[in-house]
């Protein structure tokens, strides 16, 4: 599963949403906006308005959000157990 986060300098729910996500033991990459003023212009061309901007396979959403990177560990907990079972 790759996990994006596309953050600014300075920003708090940026952070917080780091350290959720390290916490959880889910790996993600980073992408700083201000050194990506391209990357910011396509995500504002998008509607996206806040940061941090997680993009995930399934979903993207923006500011801290405990409540989906919460789903988001227990779906990458599931998808081992599912490819085991299809494969049994």
């Amino acid at each position: 599963m790759t996990i994006t986060v596309f953050t600014k300098p300075h920003c708090p729910q940026c952070d917080a949403t780091k350290r959720q996500l390290n916490k959880l033991g889910l790996p993600f990459e980073t992408v700083d906006l201000e050194q990506n003023p391209e990357t910011l212009a396509q995500l504002q061309a998008a509607g996206f308005r806040q940061a941090p901007v997680v993009i995930t396979p399934d979903a993207s959403w923006t500011g801290y959000r405990p409540d989906l990177l919460r789903a988001l560990a227990k779906q990458a907990a599931a998808q081992p157990a599912a490819t085991a079972s299809v494969a049994a």
